[in-house]
């Protein structure tokens, strides 16, 4: 039976990673996948693994593992070196003792299986097939998106939620927004359930937040880096606890699809129009003031947007590039201090 390894760091996972996983599929009988994560790295090693077991979750004859490690006493180098080699190959005949191949595609993997005295077989060295890095993903998300698998776009996508009450442009600024910034967009779920907002019951609420939390989900992996998404969980809590007094029980994957990086709240300072379909005015501020209680309930923070409707575009607009700067900064500044 062949036996083989691959690892790696996977900071973050992506499809030049994926196609050597499935290259030594091909060439053994088992493989496993070994996630090498340092102390002082910060992409949590659960998260790495999640991402290669969702990827390869069909296939039986694979297993992935994670290898937290001190950097006090194993380097963390990429470079070819046949001290680091050794000092790595001897990690590796313990924790795979009974392995006979290894699989990578770097010039190291010769010295590595030498020194283990196993076999290497090696993947595109030149890295023709897939010219990506972890490394270029981590400068450069936007543009490097594409190469990304589904799970790791998934939990890597900036989200961006629109509140409100009734009759505040959530769903044109939704819309808006995304077209502005190329970006995916999840509209609000419940249009396509409650057909008048002074006719529906608790089930209709449970089944907006499911649907709702499905669409995300849906469009989280997506062609963008950046989601927006009209209206949330919050508010169909709101819904509850204003027109019948009841707080919902929100299964956890609910709340985890609707967790967002930024919440901009429309306030109710502009024009009120009636559809036909909607709450009266009065009523519609005081769901104004339940939404509002509801966020403070949750300690959700978010950044009201008032004004004309293009004052709100504006502000939205420059509230979204601070974001995306931040985290770009964030993620620039955790890897270079590892």
């Amino acid at each position: 039976m062949n036996k083989a390894f691959v690892f790696g760091k996977f900071m973050p996972f992506h499809k030049g990673h994926e196609a050597m996983i499935n290259f030594a599929l091909s060439a053994c009988d088992f493989l496993t996948v070994l996630v090498c994560c340092s102390d002082r790295e910060p992409i949590p090693a659960a998260l790495r693994q999640s991402w290669l077991e969702d990827t390869f979750r069909h296939i039986p004859q694979i297993e992935i593992r994670t290898y937290t490690y001190d950097e006090r006493l194993l380097p963390n180098t990429s470079e070819t070196s046949a001290t680091v080699s050794e000092i790595w190959a001897a990690q590796f005949k313990t924790l795979f003792p009974d392995y006979n191949i290894v699989v990578t595609s770097e010039p190291y993997g010769d010295l590595v299986a030498a020194f283990m005295g196993i076999r290497h077989i090696p993947f595109n060295i030149e890295k023709n097939l897939y010219p990506i890095s972890a490394s270029n993903v981590r400068a450069d998300l936007l543009n490097t998106w594409a190469y990304l698998p589904d799970a790791v776009k998934a939990s890597l996508v900036t989200k961006v939620v629109l509140l409100g009450t009734e009759s505040t442009g959530k769903t044109t600024l939704t819309r808006k927004l995304a077209a502005h910034f190329n970006a995916g967009a999840v509209m609000e779920a419940a249009r396509d359930i409650v057909a008048d907002s002074n006719d529906f019951n608790t089930d209709d609420l449970y089944l907006i937040a499911a649907t709702h939390a499905a669409g995300i989900r849906q469009m989280a992996p997506g062609e963008s880096p950046l989601l927006f998404i009209d209206t949330d969980i919050h508010i169909t809590l709101s819904y509850a606890e204003y027109t019948f007094g009841e707080t919902l029980q929100i299964d956890q994957g609910i709340w985890q699809a609707n967790k967002a990086d930024l919440y901009l709240y429309l306030n109710n300072d502009v024009d009120y129009v009636q559809d036909g379909t909607r709450l009266s005015e009065a009523e519609r501020d005081l769901l104004d003031l339940s939404h509002r209680h509801t966020l403070d309930k949750y300690n959700i923070s978010y950044e009201e947007i008032t004004g004309n409707w293009e004052e709100r575009f504006k502000k939205s607009v420059i509230l979204v590039e601070q974001l995306l700067q931040h985290k770009v900064e964030s993620w620039y500044n955790k890897v270079k201090s590892c």
